[in-house]
């Protein structure tokens, strides 16, 4: 009787440990399974909305302090215009002396200038544009330009050409450049 008690014993425990094994893969694949995708779909949005809401602070960030130096870089850029900037009333005249004064401090021959208001740009700055026809040395040509394009007005060098002039070494130079005004 024993033995049959100890069988009888094991069977209940054999078919308890199945029943249990079969109720934890139920759980598992009916509760646990489901319920991990979920969790780590929640968690995804989560890391997702903590960076965006990251970069969304550092970009509130950056627009406050672009916001804090605005006052200053507007007083600045006036100062900037009032100072390099001519007016248009005053452009051509500013323009020619300024080239003139760079041709002489160079030590070139100014052959022919050419100056041409571009209206048409839909800029805060008007520009001027300059055609100028210089001869002299590589190395004189080379600081008009540089003269011209670190003056204290407002000047942008577009375009050159250098040419060949004559027998004697000499250059000729097209400089072509913009001088921006104030309307």
């Amino acid at each position: 009787m024993r033995k049959r008690q100890r069988q009888r014993i094991n069977r209940i425990a054999e078919a308890t440990a199945v029943g249990l094994v079969a109720l934890d893969l139920l759980l598992f694949f009916a509760i646990y399974r489901p319920l991990g995708g979920r969790i780590a779909e929640t968690v995804r949005k989560h890391e997702d909305l903590r960076q965006r809401l990251w970069n969304q602070q550092r970009r509130v960030g950056e627009l406050a302090e672009f916001e804090a130096a605005l006052p200053a870089t507007g007083k600045e850029l006036e100062d900037f215009t009032a100072r390099r900037t001519p007016s248009r009333r005053e452009a051509y005249s500013s323009a020619a002396h300024l080239v003139h004064r760079i041709a002489d401090a160079s030590n070139v021959a100014i052959s022919g200038a050419a100056y041409h208001l571009d209206a048409a740009q839909n800029d805060p700055l008007e520009r001027l544009a300059i055609e100028v026809n210089v001869e002299g040395s590589y190395a004189n040509l080379l600081k008009f330009s540089h003269a011209l394009e670190t003056a204290n007005e407002f000047v942008s060098v577009r375009d050159f050409d250098l040419a060949p002039e004559g027998e004697n070494g000499a250059l000729r130079m097209r400089l072509g450049a913009d001088l921006y005004l104030t309307p």
